[in-house]
């Protein structure tokens, strides 16, 4: 039974040294977070995450590890003898879920010309008389299987190769001696909801009803239009509980072949998409009525969240219920791997990539729980925002003709975007180094723009600093830096002594003073300080308590400047 969890990082100081415990503890976030910043500051050379349960009756724990990165174990471990015993030793084995698996793996390239799934070869006479025939990708499937398996088994591989090759043989002559007998189900002509009800008691119904699926679905020109008669045969699926169940379940084995396979997938999306495109119109499927309502609230997200087609958008009803589950589960990891995965999301399209991503967290988080867990999403979008801070990623994201404030903006954004201690500290870098540039100062000094706007502009580019999420130690100096080019252009433009001196009258001048004071019209630094100097010396000029008394608006108003700029009220 399970019991009390915790995670353990465990670090190796150096290639080929033995690992050492370095912290324990309950929140999975920040050991995963300790070991990636360990790797990505060089203190070590490989870590390993683990994940402990206890197990309350026999207080023994069992470990299960969820990350290993860094240097590779040159160690050489001792071969250990496998059981000689076939993983398939009949020919209902190979209908299980992982046989169909490897199956698709060994035979990718003549399914996908057949346009033809695991399921389907294994129920469809006409397909595996046609396989057999061409004999050659047969044998080299078998071929392919027989050396690791051999290798792994200390068996020889023709040994092997003859196990397997007999395995083949006798399903070949199941299927083809129940399609001679007609004991295969004809369920365009009995109905699928009559032969699931007569095969529900039999011992192999899920096979015989699988024949019936399979040759419904065979006139189907391409992936979408199988998907279309599957849910044709879902829709008419028995009311009987028993024999529903039985028949969703033999539904779901194809339909969730086609939706983990690339070739099926795009199909049924739209070949137009790309890859991000793709992942969003993925997240709409799998997640429904959590992602639908979240597109209806929040308009940054229904901007990256494609339509679905009408095959999908049908699909998504039914995934909205509970039946399903492993189709929801391969559309969820599919989309996972591709996060994952090194391709880019929106090739040429830095900045739209990253309102995607957002967009598909939102998303993903909207649906999490059913979908996917909140640990496996944070961990996804970690992975990929490590490509995000990358040189390539970033000077792609800058593109050209850009001003250094609008290229700060941008890395702003990116910051607010990134996932992970170590990810958020590299975009910090790129940051700080842009606003220390001798270009970012140039240009805000002797730009076009009055002193005025420019100091307005800066505040707000402080301010944002602040929302990118970013460790203290990361932003303050992001922060000052700005505040220190905030202080050159009012100097230059001596901004602050010019309100000081100024005509208006002194309600106004405190009050402009003020907001500078803050870093509501200027950055906080040596000008918002000079603005807060000047203000307290106009406070304490006479007069000016008897102006404010006989405005009690501009009392009130001014009341909270004042005590956030640390002025008595």
């Amino acid at each position: 039974m399970g019991g009390r969890v915790h995670y353990e990082l465990f670090v190796r100081r150096r290639p080929g040294s033995g690992w050492t415990l370095d912290i324990a503890t309950e929140d999975r976030a920040r050991v995963i977070e300790a070991a990636e910043d360990a790797l990505a500051e060089g203190r070590v050379a490989a870590v390993r995450v683990t994940k402990e349960i206890l197990n309350e009756e026999t207080m023994e724990f069992s470990s299960v590890t969820i990350l290993e990165r860094g240097a590779p174990d040159r160690s050489k471990p001792r071969k250990e003898r496998d059981d000689s015993e076939p993983l398939c030793v009949s020919p209902g084995d190979l209908y299980t879920c992982h046989a169909r698996e490897r199956i698709g793996r060994l035979l990718d390239g003549w399914l996908t010309r057949q346009k033809a799934t695991p399921f389907e070869l294994l129920h469809r006479p006409d397909l595996v008389q046609k396989l057999e025939a061409e004999g050659v990708e047969l044998q080299h499937a078998i071929q392919k299987i027989a050396v690791p398996e051999a290798q792994a088994r200390g068996i020889g591989v023709h040994e092997i190769m003859r196990s397997f090759q007999r395995l083949a043989e006798r399903a070949i002559e199941r299927l083809l001696k129940d399609a001679r007998k007609g004991n295969l189900p004809d369920i365009d002509k009995e109905g699928f909801a009559k032969a699931a009800e007569r095969l529900v008691k039999e011992p192999e119904r899920s096979y015989l009803l699988g024949a019936g699926v399979a040759a419904s679905i065979a006139p189907a020109r391409g992936w979408g239009d199988k998907v279309g008669l599957l849910l044709d045969l879902a829709d008419s699926a028995p009311l009987n509980p028993e024999a529903r169940d039985v028949a969703l379940a033999v539904i779901e084995q194809p339909l969730t072949e086609i939706l983990g396979s690339r070739a099926g997938m795009m199909d049924l999306l739209g070949v137009e998409l790309d890859l991000g495109g793709q992942l969003a119109a993925m997240t709409r499927l799998a997640g429904a009525d959590s992602v639908e309502a979240l597109i209806g609230i929040e308009a940054s997200v229904a901007r990256v969240m494609p339509a679905l087609e009408p095959p999908a958008a049908r699909l998504a009803n039914w995934l909205a219920g509970p039946h399903f589950e492993a189709c929801r589960s391969a559309i969820a990891q599919r989309v996972l791997r591709e996060l994952t995965g090194p391709r880019r999301l929106k090739p040429g399209e830095a900045e739209a990539e990253i309102e995607l991503l957002r967009g598909l967290a939102m998303a993903l988080t909207a649906a999490g729980g059913r979908v996917l867990s909140m640990e496996d999403i944070h961990h996804a979008f970690t992975e990929r925002s490590k490509a995000l801070v990358t040189g390539d990623f970033v000077d792609a994201l800058l593109g050209m003709n850009r001003s250094s404030r609008e290229e700060i903006e941008i890395l702003i954004k990116l910051a607010e975007n990134v996932t992970g201690g170590a990810n958020k500290r590299q975009a910090a870098r790129w940051l700080n180094a842009n606003v220390s540039s001798l270009r970012f100062e140039k240009e805000q000094r002797y730009g076009p723009d009055s002193p005025v706007a420019k100091l307005v502009a800066l505040a707000a580019l402080q301010k944002s600093v602040l929302r990118a999420g970013l460790a203290p130690e990361d932003a303050d100096p992001i922060r000052g830096k700005i505040g220190e080019v905030a202080g050159m252009v009012e100097a230059d433009g001596k901004l602050v002594a010019a309100l000081a001196k100024a005509s208006a009258p002194a309600v106004h001048r405190l009050n402009l003073l003020l907001r500078m004071a803050v870093g509501e019209t200027a950055p906080l630094g040596p000008a918002a300080d000079r603005a807060r100097s000047e203000a307290l010396k106009l406070v304490k000029a006479p007069g000016i308590r008897e102006e404010l008394t006989r405005s009690p608006e501009a009392l009130a108003q001014m009341r909270g400047l004042m005590q956030t700029a640390g002025l008595a009220a």
